[in-house]
């Protein structure tokens, strides 16, 4: 079956339909990791987002249980220039067009990835819909344009309830925003009693559960919508050691008085350069964000800079130069990824253990 690809400034592509079929609108971007498909399908930052994979061959390896991010899928729309049809490889569970037909996801294939990329990269991301629909272009290029891209995707993709993981270690709340399996597993690891809790949770419910540690998570969409979120994170700063990841980064940020702008193109994949100011030395990261903190936006501030990206120079990384709170733009717990920078949980982990043994007390809810 056909497919077409259309985007707002009338760039059209066609190709053949795999997944899903009908339509959907979303956000056009692009991801340049050679593996880890199945990772971006469920990692919830992607939500409201037609991914491209700039890699040409997707789903060779096939899908499984083992390597989800979360329990669906969140892409609204999958873009690749070849779809394997005969995965090969052991924990192979599905076919990327199976999994795609059953988690209801659009793909298309067939189509000039190399070609769409540069437009991405020149014009920035742009709204699009890809449909397998009989639709005039012109009509489709029209509803491209009077789409309004969502502002609610964090409350679409957090929990609706707490839920506990329970260990004998440190207890550590963690805010969904849009977590990933994989910080889940990198504080277990480390024998954490995990809290999730709602991403619009106020003080004193974070409070209650009497944690160690606050984790602020990846997720999607701008930071500037979540004002309500970031005013708790104020009230927090100080009271209990923090450690954000991505939108958790921005939301810290922003808690303390720097600013966010969006990217041209985002960052998006598993092989982004970020070199720590401290020690000189430079990392390979795992990353997925459309939207950086102002580094100018930090003079006036108590953060300080920490990590930096070698790519175009934006801030990576921040910590507070009074209260036990840093946080990093790239994802630490890299799924999928190199595991570089998975030293940083454990380095939360020492400063919860410097602040709580430094005689500080958890306020009152």
């Amino acid at each position: 079956m056909k497919a077409r690809l259309v985007l707002e400034d009338g760039s059209w592509f066609e190709g053949e339909s795999f997944g899903a079929t009908g339509e959907s609108f979303g956000e056009v971007v692009f991801n340049t990791g050679m593996a880890g498909y199945q990772e971006v399908l469920t990692d919830p930052s992607y939500c409201g987002q037609i991914v491209t994979m700039t890699y040409p061959l997707v789903g060779n390896y096939g899908c499984n249980m083992d390597d989800i991010e979360s329990t669906k899928s969140h892409v609204r729309g999958f873009v690749v220039r070849e779809a394997a049809k005969h995965p090969s490889h052991y924990r192979s569970q599905d076919s990327l067009d199976a999994y795609l037909k059953r988690e209801n996801v659009i793909g298309i294939e067939g189509i000039d990835t190399r070609r769409l990329t540069r437009i991405l990269r020149v014009h920035g991301t742009m709204r699009g819909v890809i449909t397998t629909q009989a639709t005039p272009l012109e009509e489709l290029v029209a509803r491209v344009n009077a789409f309004d891209l969502a502002h609610d995707q964090v409350a679409q993709v957090t929990t609706k309830s707490a839920y506990r993981v329970p260990a004998d270690g440190d207890r550590i709340v963690l805010l969904d925003f849009g977590t990933k399996m994989g910080t889940l597993r990198s504080l277990r690891e480390r024998g954490c009693d995990i809290v999730v809790l709602p991403a619009f949770s106020t003080r004193e419910e974070i409070l209650a559960w009497k944690p160690k540690g606050i984790m602020l998570s990846n997720g999607p969409g701008d930071p500037e919508d979540l004002l309500p979120i970031v005013e708790v994170i104020k009230q927090l700063i100080g009271q209990i050691p923090m450690f954000g990841i991505c939108m958790g980064h921005q939301l810290l940020s922003l808690a303390c008085g720097a600013t966010t702008e969006k990217l041209q193109f985002g960052h998006r994949g598993a092989n982004h350069p970020v070199k720590d100011l401290r020690s000189g030395r430079v990392f390979i990261t795992s990353q997925n964000h459309g939207y950086v903190v102002k580094e100018k936006s930090l003079i006036g501030t108590d953060l300080q800079l920490t990590h930096i990206n070698q790519n175009d120079g934006t801030v990576e990384g921040v910590r507070h130069a009074v209260h036990a709170a840093f946080s990093v733009q790239y994802h630490p717990e890299a799924r999928p990824g190199p595991d570089d920078s998975d030293y940083l949980f454990d380095d939360f982990l020492t400063m919860i253990e410097a602040f709580w043994e430094g005689g500080k007390h958890v306020a009152k809810a």
